[in-house]
């Protein structure tokens, strides 16, 4: 901080506060971003996984095994964009590449549990009341955090508006 006097009175000058404030909070906003899409994804990749392995029918399987691969893949490379803008410490990026390295193939586990003699029926209503809500959940989360904290930011760039 500098002061200087003119004529009585006391000018305050700082020097790069704003700068490093403004770009302190743009960081932080998106390690929040991307732990929150993370979530979003380890969720959804586990209801999809649940929902292959518990699957017995080929004629479900082919597509649930090709919407999963899709899924991970360009949920892989938006998250991975994400943890990369945020600047994550290596030991976070690792943490959060396996979380999202194991949820799908965890998921399915848990579906070949489920439809491999623990009672579950697939077509009971209660399966299908949790599945939804899960499915809602997750897709509530996914469908957020591309308009609000991914795409908004995009619009809201000055060179957009111009």
């Amino acid at each position: 901080v500098d002061e200087e006097e003119h004529a009585g009175h006391v000018h305050v000058h700082t020097h790069a506060s704003h700068g490093h404030t403004h770009g302190s909070t743009e960081l932080i906003r998106r390690r929040i971003v991307s732990q929150v899409l993370e979530i979003g994804i380890v969720v959804h990749s586990v209801i999809i996984g649940i929902s292959l392995g518990a699957s017995q029918s080929i004629d479900t399987i082919k597509p649930l095994m090709a919407a999963l691969s899709f899924h991970q893949f360009f949920e892989g490379l938006g998250l991975g964009g994400c943890i990369s803008m945020a600047e994550m410490k290596s030991k976070s990026t690792v943490i959060m590449a396996t979380f999202f390295s194991v949820t799908a193939p965890l998921g399915i586990g848990i579906g070949l549990g489920m439809s491999s003699g623990l009672g579950y029926r697939k077509e009971s209503k209660e399966a299908i009341m949790v599945e939804g809500m899960l499915n809602a959940a997750s897709a509530g989360i996914l469908i957020y955090m591309s308009l609000v904290d991914l795409l908004a930011p995009d619009f809201m760039n000055p060179r957009l508006q111009s």
